[in-house]
């Protein structure tokens, strides 16, 4: 009987933690000069000229972009991580 009730509290548990787990927003941003990084902010300024993508997101072959990740928040402009 308490096998059966640690179980069962086991289940609940996990099932509680599954439903308040939520998934981690990630985004592809990319400036007018074709870098690119990932981000975890959608909150750029139009000024900036950032471009913020889904995570999935891919760039075609005749396009010409280059990853350029960089920790922290912030973005390129002119080959210099400005962060905010």
């Amino acid at each position: 009987m308490l096998t059966r009730k640690l179980v069962l509290s086991a289940i609940v548990a996990a099932g509680a933690l599954a439903a308040t787990a939520g998934s981690a927003s990630a985004y592809v941003a990319c400036n007018r000069s074709g870098d690119c990084w990932h981000t975890n902010d959608r909150g750029y300024r139009p000024g900036w000229g950032v471009t913020v993508h889904d995570d999935g997101w891919r760039w075609r072959d005749r396009d010409h972009y280059r990853w350029r990740e960089h920790s922290g928040r912030g973005y390129w402009r002119s080959g210099v991580w400005v962060t905010f």
